[in-house]
């Protein structure tokens, strides 16, 4: 079983609540250093430990090919991260389980993604995900009509458009910095 938070702290705080449950797991984030991270991830791999908890880092580059049970402890903020994380089960053509716990604090554009994700695997869709619709929805699905483009064509995520594509605000800005000090420095 593979767990993920997005927090160093829930990381922590995960892996230690099931040590005091007698669960053999290890923890693996940014802020353990390598050789914590190497020895974490062997003890997983060699099947010492039954549970592997970790930040994003655990969801790519690794490969685990016996996984059966992801746990998304909080919805990621992006779905590319979601796709990750959740593509540690299913290697090899094995199936697994993803169970994610989605809260108000989830972005609506990530679960616009999430329920389009679910619909196109035709998987089950959650009531909360299945009333999520409204004017955004109705504009996507127009736009792809019009333009044969699902989704963003920047990101690639399926709930929103470029227009307000959450990566490119995340240009936007650091452009916007890596412009400032040149400004000043010709001012």
């Amino acid at each position: 079983m593979l767990i993920f938070s997005a927090s160093k702290n829930d990381v922590d705080d995960i892996h230690e609540f099931l040590l005091t449950k007698g669960v053999r797991a290890v923890a693996i984030h940014g802020s353990k250093d390598q050789e914590e991270r190497r020895m974490a991830v062997e003890l997983f791999t060699a099947g010492q430990e039954d549970v592997l908890i970790g930040t994003d880092v655990a969801s790519k580059g690794l490969d685990f090919p016996s996984i059966q049970h992801v746990i998304n402890y909080d919805m990621p903020i992006e779905i590319e991260h979601y796709i990750h994380r959740i593509g540690r089960t299913g290697r090899c053509g094995k199936t697994g389980i993803a169970t994610t716990f989605v809260n108000k604090q989830s972005s609506p554009v990530t679960l616009l993604d999430l329920k389009a994700l679910l619909v196109e695997a035709k998987q089950r869709l959650p009531d909360f995900l299945a009333k999520l619709e409204g004017d955004e929805g109705d504009r996507l699905r127009m736009m792809e009509d019009q333009t044969g483009v699902k989704g963003c064509a920047l990101c690639g995520g399926f709930g929103h458009r470029v227009i307000n594509c959450p990566k490119a605000e995340e240009r936007r800005v650091k452009q916007l910095r890596q412009q400032q000090p040149q400004e000043r420095e010709d001012s």
